[in-house]
């Protein structure tokens, strides 16, 4: 009674053992071409954003409506390991719903198909702090968007 466990851990560990070359076999074997698994190739990537023009056309994808940015800068596209987008940082001069200045303040902006999806506020180990940036020039605030309508 105490051999049946024992022969039917004996016979899975085997058949375990001997599927297991399979995937290794199917790389080295004579078959045709099209009988072979495919190895699955890498996405494309994208073309580098043009950060600058995305900022500036998209400023309330990055700040809040009444933070007010100002002096908005941003950093050359970085490749996104994670995928085939591409990440970007963007600095301003912000200023807080009562009116108080926030100092200059930086986030990380994620783009993909040519837009930004997604930003998040930079932490003090982000390499955000060793970019260098460019100024981002016609980026005008929602709110001076609105104040120039008639």
């Amino acid at each position: 009674m105490g051999q049946g466990p024992v022969k039917l851990a004996a016979l899975l560990a085997g058949a375990a053992l001997i599927l297991s070359g399979c995937g290794l076999a199917d790389s080295h074997a004579v078959w045709p071409e099209m009988l072979k698994v495919k190895a699955t190739e890498p996405a494309p990537l994208e073309t580098p954003p043009d950060v600058k023009r995305l900022v500036a056309g998209k400023l309330d994808s990055v700040f809040t409506a009444g933070s007010q940015p100002t002096h908005v800068r941003v950093s050359t596209p970085l490749h996104d390991p994670r995928g085939t987008g591409w990440t970007a940082c963007v600095r301003a001069e912000l200023t807080s719903v009562i009116g108080k200045p926030l100092g200059t303040q930086t986030y990380r902006v994620f783009i993909s198909d040519g837009a930004i999806f997604d930003r998040r506020q930079v932490e003090a180990d982000d390499n955000c702090v060793t970019e260098t940036y460019e100024p981002v020039e016609g980026a005008v605030t929602a709110e001076a968007q609105r104040s120039a309508k008639p």
